[in-house]
């Protein structure tokens, strides 16, 4: 695979065999994001549970504190009050059959996440194959299944990222922008990895934070001791 001169550059600057602490290594994250654009800092996490089992799934939401860096498109399915909450609250689009038909006939899909209430999740359950695939299938345990669907809203608008693990026992977050600067990213960090190690299943055993890595988008990963996390 070829790499651009940026990348190489950076990729100088980090040692591969070499486990960084969480600051120093989103000090690297900072320095070698040198993009013309505000690239995203991800976090990749490797855990110690299979995730073929039901009861070693890891899944939750967190507000982070300085918020993602992004303007998150919310679509909100519900009716009555809940409707007139999540317009208040800052949702860009709100309805509800309709909003349901309009995915369904147009595959349209120009949101970012969708939020209901637990009412309206025989209709929105109509959605599943086309949602699913995406990510944007709403859930209980992430927070987007909610009464309080105006509190869902705000917190989505402020910054509210999911974690959950995928086939392969990781899991993949963005905690903001190169321009936060080290600092903010490291709260952020902190505020993430403190949530997956409460989520920790009791049918665990052994090392639960096998690995973890963190990039720009278009920057080389550095590793973090995973001893040393939180």
């Amino acid at each position: 695979m070829k790499h651009g001169k940026k990348y190489i550059d950076g990729a100088k600057l980090v040692d591969r065999a070499k486990l960084y602490d969480v600051k120093d290594a989103l000090d690297l994250c900072v320095k070698t994001g040198t993009s013309k654009f505000d690239e995203t800092v991800e976090v990749h996490v490797k855990l110690g549970v299979d995730s073929r089992h039901a009861d070693q799934q890891v899944r939750g939401a967190i507000v982070l504190p300085n918020g993602t860096g992004k303007n998150v498109r919310v679509l909100a399915i519900c009716k009555g009050d809940a409707a007139k909450e999540a317009e208040a609250a800052g949702a860009e689009f709100v309805g509800a059959e309709e909003m349901v038909q309009k995915i369904q006939s147009e595959n349209w899909m120009d949101f970012d996440i969708l939020i209901t209430t637990p009412d309206m999740m025989g209709l929105v359950g109509r959605l599943g194959k086309l949602l699913g695939p995406r990510g944007l299938m709403p859930n209980p345990k992430a927070g987007t299944v909610t009464r309080d669907i105006g509190k869902a809203v705000t917190e989505a608008k402020a910054g509210k990222i999911e974690y959950r693990l995928d086939k392969t026992n990781i899991i993949h977050c963005s905690i903001g922008k190169i321009s936060f600067g080290g600092e903010k990213l490291f709260e952020n960090f902190e505020a993430l990895l403190g949530a997956i190690v409460k989520a920790k299943p009791a049918a665990s055993k052994g090392q639960y934070i096998k690995s973890c890595v963190v990039a720009a988008t278009m920057g080389p990963g550095v590793r973090i001791n995973p001893n040393k996390v939180v």
